[in-house]
């Protein structure tokens, strides 16, 4: 319940005094040009209607414009969605039909997962291989899989990668795009975290009449609450139409004032975003430095290279995932995401945009205590050890998480 002082704290594993590093959110909300928009129109009659199965027009044509000039992706047609989630499962729904195999590779998003697995294809995922050390694709494992009599009909992969953290090269995503147009596979690139890109990096799209694209407004934007992503596709062979019969079945429409607020973010634009990133590169250097017990960037860690997530291979004797962010929220009251969630046992993710700085600093002493202890003690040692107390962060500083 929201009182008038703002929400309740978040309420994990017993207890109101953990800081989470586990949902992959960002800490700011949508630009103000965005919000006075939504607040001037909410009481505009037209929004409480239906609007247009695709979306607004003026959204989808400014979504057409920056697609062609951000993104490289010219005369592609948009559906906007009530979230990239239900983007992804538009795309599932229209696109496989029973026994139609998927390639998902592991770790992999688990909403993606169950998107799948919700539309009757649990035992149609093939679960694709990454590197051990640098968990990008492992894309000659792809062209063997995709070489193979009858090949999997869809291949998915995130770019910037939830949970992993990494972000593929110009050349891998060519790559993967010529794989899958030799096997006669969809490529579905999921480019929700396109904005958060570090250290000089590039985001990049391909244009292919077999590619669909996924993009979202709620992180770049910080519009999770808004729920607004959308598809970008070439319309041949009819896909818009079909595609169409899912979303009028679905959502009938995604919400207009939701909608109105995206436009609003489109014109505030990348510069607005790029200025929000800056504010969590000191967070990833902090948590980079928290996970350091479990070893460094190429070496038991992964990440930081594009998204919000780091990703930790736990110590050999602690490879129980779900019991040690258990005993992280119970002992130390950090919480993380278990790898097992994303497909892989023995590692665990950390989101690192969803906290205000200072905030974050102490959610990552807090971690970096935690791992320091189970790296010296062992699992079984932590787990019989009595309960133990946290050096609480204040609460003038608790009021600045989002």
């Amino acid at each position: 319940m929201a009182t008038e002082e703002g929400p309740e704290p978040s309420y994990i594993g017993g207890r109101t005094d953990v800081l989470s590093l586990a949902q992959g959110v960002v800490h700011w909300t949508p630009p103000q040009n965005a919000l006075d928009l939504a607040s001037d129109l909410v009481r505009n009659k037209s929004v409480s209607a239906y609007g247009p199965c695709a979306g607004l027009n003026s959204l989808t044509d400014a979504l057409k414009e920056k697609l062609a000039t951000e993104n490289n992706l010219p005369h592609h047609e948009v559906m906007v969605t009530s979230g990239a989630n239900q983007a992804f499962t538009n795309i599932v729904l229209t696109m496989l039909d029973p026994g139609d195999r998927v390639i998902l590779f592991v770790p992999y998003y688990f909403n993606h997962l169950m998107a799948v697995q919700m539309t009757g294809g649990a035992d149609n995922v093939v679960r694709g291989q990454c590197d051990p050390q640098s968990w990008h694709p492992n894309l000659n494992w792809l062209e063997q899989e995709l070489s193979q009599p009858n090949p999997p009909k869809m291949v998915v992969l995130v770019n910037p990668c939830n949970p992993t953290g990494v972000l593929l090269s110009k050349e891998e995503v060519e790559r993967a795009a010529q794989l899958c147009q030799d096997a006669g596979a969809w490529l579905i690139m999921d480019n929700t975290y396109e904005h958060f890109v570090y250290d000089g990096r590039q985001h990049h799209c391909i244009a292919a009449p077999h590619i669909i694209h996924v993009f979202s407004f709620s992180k770049a934007f910080g519009m999770m609450g808004w729920r607004i992503g959308y598809l970008a596709y070439m319309d041949l062979h009819g896909l818009g139409d079909q595609l169409l019969k899912v979303q009028d079945t679905i959502p009938i429409c995604p919400p207009q004032l939701s909608q109105y607020v995206a436009l609003g973010a489109v014109e505030a634009g990348r510069s607005w975003v790029d200025t929000q990133i800056e504010t969590i590169i000191a967070n990833k250097d902090m948590l980079i430095n928290a996970l350091s017990p479990l070893g460094d960037l190429g070496n038991g860690i992964a990440g930081g290279e594009g998204a919000i997530y780091l990703w930790a291979r736990l110590p050999k004797g602690c490879e129980d995932d779900e019991a040690v962010v258990e005993w992280l929220v119970r002992e130390h009251a950090v919480c993380l995401i278990p790898g097992s969630s994303c497909g892989a046992p023995g590692y665990i993710r950390v989101a690192f945009a969803n906290l205000e700085q200072d905030v974050c600093r102490e959610a990552a002493a807090r971690l970096r205590r935690g791992l320091e202890q189970l790296c010296s003690q062992g699992m079984s040692a932590v787990l019989q050890a009595p309960l133990g107390g946290i050096e609480t962060v204040p609460a003038d500083v608790l009021g600045t998480a989002s």
